[in-house]
């Protein structure tokens, strides 16, 4: 990993043409390259304007020089923001000069992972920025701004103390194994395991939805030709996308469209009708429809409401994490209303992707599979936090199956890997290339 000690720059401001640009400078040379490139000495939180100069002296621009001063500053170094016209000829141009200066190109999140590196953001918090600027709906910026002002991360420090807590006991009764008191600590380890695994649980299934959130979810619908998948694309996309007609077949590839529902954005994958066909094109889509519901999030299983399908049947070759939904469509054809039901796990909806009756209890379905019915307080997730926590639960459950067969080190070793495995969110047990992984998705100047 490159060092801290350069001094970086980068242009901020999204590529184009703008009203204003701003260029970001960050390390030990940015007073001076302020005093080289601008003409002032900056005064900290003070906008100043002035000019902007190369080296031959010739102006660049005129603007506004802004220095946060370390470690009051995002990176916790000397920052100085440069405000100019916002031509990409110019923000080159500034970018050069501070180069000639003694800055170097910012690599793509290197302010963030300095800010990370510097105390200023735990791990999971500088991706929350990288989330927050991704943002595609506005349940997805609240999410992002929950996780930047520590809500997953308060969560997952509280978690990492109850299982030092544990350890600290697990440990004292290897270090005082023939004290007289020892029997006494069990009720009390049995109520930190306890704790331990209820809030762990809940941190996951928050997790889990936050990742939906953050990253949207693949739904592939499927179902035999002619049943009416096409057509309830187009109603859920609310335009045209799919080409309807009555021949069986129509549909020979996938043919995906977003939708966004409260917040929550859908991936939607209309696919070939699952049927056994002797034309080469058909069959190859077939082959597509298999292969796109091997790796779905969700599985909106359409059939014709007076076909008759056995639950066995359902959803063969769905991955056993994705949660499904089977649709009865065509109700318009013998006057029946819509209606929702659950069995098994399975929600069961019959509506008309035809005139729309029943589309709502559908939408609900739909964003409940994302979010498990929750309205408000999810964070932001990935998920790397989600398989870290993944994890723990399996190191925590292991430790807990431990106690009563094994020795109390092994035990102690199982909550050691827990709590690693929680200081992977924060970025308290981080490797540098997790870290490269993580800041190379960041835009260059964030």
């Amino acid at each position: 990993m490159p060092s801290t000690s350069d001094t970086i720059v980068a242009i901020a401001t999204p590529p184009g043409r703008g009203g204003i640009g701003v260029v970001r400078v960050s390390g030990s040379r940015v007073r001076a390259i302020a005093n080289a490139l601008c003409g002032i000495e900056p005064e900290p939180r003070r906008a100043q304007l002035t000019g902007f100069t190369g080296m031959d002296g010739v102006a660049i621009d005129r603007g506004l020089a802004l220095l946060f001063a370390a470690p009051h500053s995002f990176t916790g170094e000397d920052v100085l923001e440069l405000h100019a016209h916002g031509s990409p000829v110019v923000l080159d141009a500034l970018v050069r000069r501070a180069c000639e200066l003694g800055a170097r190109p910012a690599r793509a999140g290197e302010f963030s992972e300095r800010a990370f590196l510097n105390g200023k953001l735990d791990l999971s918090q500088a991706e929350a920025v990288a989330d927050l600027i991704a943002a595609r709906s506005e349940a997805q910026a609240r999410a992002a701004l929950r996780s930047l002002e520590g809500e997953f991360s308060r969560r997952a420090d509280a978690l990492a103390n109850l299982i030092v807590r544990l350890r600290v006991e697990i440990e004292a009764a290897i270090d005082f194994s023939e004290d007289a008191s020892e029997s006494a600590s069990k009720p009390a380890i049995e109520q930190l395991f306890e704790d331990a695994t209820c809030d762990l649980q809940a941190l996951l299934d928050a997790a889990r939805r936050g990742a939906r959130l953050t990253d949207g979810m693949h739904a592939v619908i499927v179902g035999e030709p002619n049943v009416g998948k096409s057509s309830l694309l187009n109603a859920l996309a609310g335009n045209d996308r799919a080409i309807v007609t009555d021949v069986p077949g129509t549909t020979r590839d996938v043919l995906r469209e977003s939708i966004v529902l409260d917040g929550v954005e859908f991936t939607l994958a209309d696919t070939a009708g699952l049927r056994e066909s002797a034309d080469v094109v058909e069959g190859e889509g077939i082959r597509r429809a298999r292969a796109e519901l091997a790796r779905a999030d969700l599985v909106l299983r359409v059939a014709d409401r007076a076909s008759s399908v056995a639950d066995a049947d359902l959803f063969d070759g769905t991955p056993p994490a994705a949660k499904r939904i089977v649709i009865a469509n065509k109700i318009d054809l013998d006057g029946a209303p819509p209606s929702r039901s659950e069995r098994d796990g399975i929600i069961f909806i019959a509506l008309s992707a035809l005139t729309g009756e029943g589309l709502d209890l559908l939408r609900a379905a739909l964003r409940e599979a994302a979010l498990g019915g929750e309205r408000g307080g999810e964070f932001s997730a990935r998920t790397r936090h989600v398989l870290a926590l993944e994890r723990a639960a399996a190191s925590l459950q292991s430790a807990r199956a431990a106690l009563a067969t094994v020795t109390p080190e092994l035990v102690a070793e199982d909550l050691l890997a827990a709590q690693r495995a929680l200081g992977e969110i924060v970025g308290t047990f981080t490797s540098e290339d997790l870290l490269g992984a993580i800041f190379s998705t960041f835009c260059i100047g964030k």
